[in-house]
């Protein structure tokens, strides 16, 4: 089982192919033209945070995820339709068992400062993220690590504590970028990517370079790229109409539609993994008896979701984090549909009639966070459950808001497989980090064990469908719809045809894959 370039496995890429579209003035696609150099890309950033660094343990906001990716590279990267492509590894085998997996190295690449990358810088970054000084937001994926060696000058040999079929994938992650070895410095920037860090301020502004010596041939095409940390959804639609950027994130849905028919601006919608959310803690009183958690469940309208806040760039969820673009999707599980009586119903048998509680948001988590959150309390109405509203700042809201109070709004992007998403968000391992509701089920903790290191196909599809089950029946989220990715870009840019649905800004590295107009 060896993986190449050559040979790219959708199981461990662990997507299906979702469906991006570049509609322009004609609505019709925009077809991709040959890469030109040259040029400065101006993005404007939506998801950000003042007190941030580019020290790759924390790369939570998607202004520091494009940053990052400007400046490094991971071992395996994340490409269109979820396949996992090689990076700085150029591939990866593991022992029968898959309880160990050897990477080769990619040979001769350079360091921004001049140092030859080998097996040593990889050894030294994968540890940033283990340890108990750790403070990495993968540290609970890569708890799963018992070993790591440099075993030869280009070979890297990871042990595991139990058979994973999925474990490469962790390479590709946000944070398990690659740095030189026992250089803490992380806001000089250096790493081994297309472009070199000339400014940053967090919260405000960053500015880098082409790096020349770029060990991609076919990438990093721009001069320069400067990134505007932008909160406003408005303020960066305004930047854009009017020249000031070139590419910006998270149009607002309700105004999609208006952009993508302006002359000189293009939207793009692509389909994936994300999807929006309303958490609750299930260890405070209030949401611990999962009666009240079902009632929750049924009392709000999913279809009216799509229709006001996504303004139909979406579609319904329900309430686990599995869509179709992951290759072990469950299209079977039973759907969770508005039903006032019921949830009136579960709630008295909870001893819970007249539930009052309060849900905490803002627009950080997804545009329109805050009036998808009064819309449900207008749905919750009829099944007697009173939602009171909180408006929370923008700023620190992820550090703040999430995972501290016991009702709050969220929203996951996907991660590259099935395993990498139920074990960040879901596990006992991840309680306390970024398992958000506190969430324990034995049950799910067994069938996920047990599905990372099943070889028989048809046996792993059904301990994840299990699992798919188990967070929707007895989970604290409650995920009313898949949200499709909206960005927007000036018709002078170009990107290639297909583009990465894992992220936004096609996968977070639209700086390195795509170009101006010749």
């Amino acid at each position: 089982m060896t993986f190449t370039t050559d040979r790219r496995s959708l199981l461990l890429g662990a997507s299906a192919l979702g469906a991006t579209a570049l509609l322009g003035l004609s609505g019709q696609p925009l077809r991709a033209a040959t890469p030109s150099q040259g040029g400065t890309l101006r993005l404007g950033i939506g998801s950000f945070d003042s007190g941030e660094t580019l020290d790759p343990q924390a790369s939570e906001t998607k202004f520091m995820q494009n940053l990052q990716w400007q400046l490094r590279n991971n071992l395996i990267e994340v490409g269109a339709g979820g396949v996992l492509i090689p990076e700085l590894a150029t591939s990866w085998e593991p022992n029968d068992d898959l309880t160990v997996w050897t990477f080769q190295l990619r040979e001769g690449v350079q360091f921004h400062n001049g140092k030859t990358m080998d097996a040593d810088d990889v050894v030294f970054s994968i540890n940033l993220h283990r340890g108990e000084e750790s403070y990495s937001q993968v540290k609970s994926l890569v708890s799963v690590i018992s070993d790591v060696q440099a075993t030869g000058p280009n070979e890297v040999t990871i042990t595991l504590g139990s058979g994973n079929a999925g474990f490469p994938a962790v390479m590709s992650l946000t944070c398990m970028y690659i740095v030189p070895a026992d250089d803490m410095n992380f806001d000089a920037g250096i790493g081994t990517g297309p472009y070199i860090l000339e400014s940053y301020e967090p919260g405000v502004k960053s500015v880098v370079t082409k790096n020349p010596n770029y060990w991609k041939a076919d990438k990093g095409h721009f001069d320069s790229v400067e990134m505007l940390a932008i909160r406003d959804v408005n303020a960066r639609t305004t930047a854009l109409q009017t020249g000031q950027l070139d590419a910006m994130n998270a149009v607002d849905p309700s105004t999609a539609n208006l952009l993508g028919i302006m002359p000189g601006i293009d939207l793009i919608q692509t389909q994936g993994k994300v999807h929006y959310a309303f958490s609750m803690m299930v260890n405070d009183p209030l949401f611990a008896d999962n009666r009240v958690r079902t009632a929750m469940k049924l009392s709000i309208d999913r279809q009216d979701m799509v229709d006001k806040v996504l303004n139909g760039f979406g579609s319904i969820a329900n309430d686990q984090p599995i869509s179709n673009a992951y290759a072990y999707y469950d299209p079977d599980l039973a759907q969770h549909e508005y039903d006032p009586e019921q949830a009136k119903s579960l709630l008295k048998a909870a001893g819970a009639e007249g539930l009052t509680t309060t849900l905490h948001a803002s627009n950080t988590p997804f545009t329109g966070a805050v009036e998808a959150s009064q819309l449900f309390a207008e749905h919750a109405s009829a099944s007697g459950i009173n939602i009171n509203v909180s408006r929370e700042p923008e700023d620190g809201y992820w550090s703040n808001i999430w995972g501290k109070k016991a009702f709050f709004a969220s929203r996951w992007s996907g991660r590259a497989n099935e395993d990498l998403m139920l074990s960040l968000a879901y596990s006992k391992e991840s309680i306390g980090d970024y398992n958000e509701t506190g969430w324990d089920n034995a049950a799910f903790n067994a069938a996920l064990t047990a599905a990372r290191s099943e070889k028989d196909d048809a046996k792993r599809s059904a301990l994840y469908s299990e699992c798919q089950m188990l967070i929707a029946q007895d989970g604290g989220m409650i995920a009313p719809v898949w949200a499709d990715f909206l960005d927007a870009k000036s018709s002078k840019v170009s990107t290639p045809e297909a583009i990465s649905g894992d992220w936004d800004l096609d996968g977070n590295r639209c700086a390195e894959r795509w170009w101006f107009n010749a």
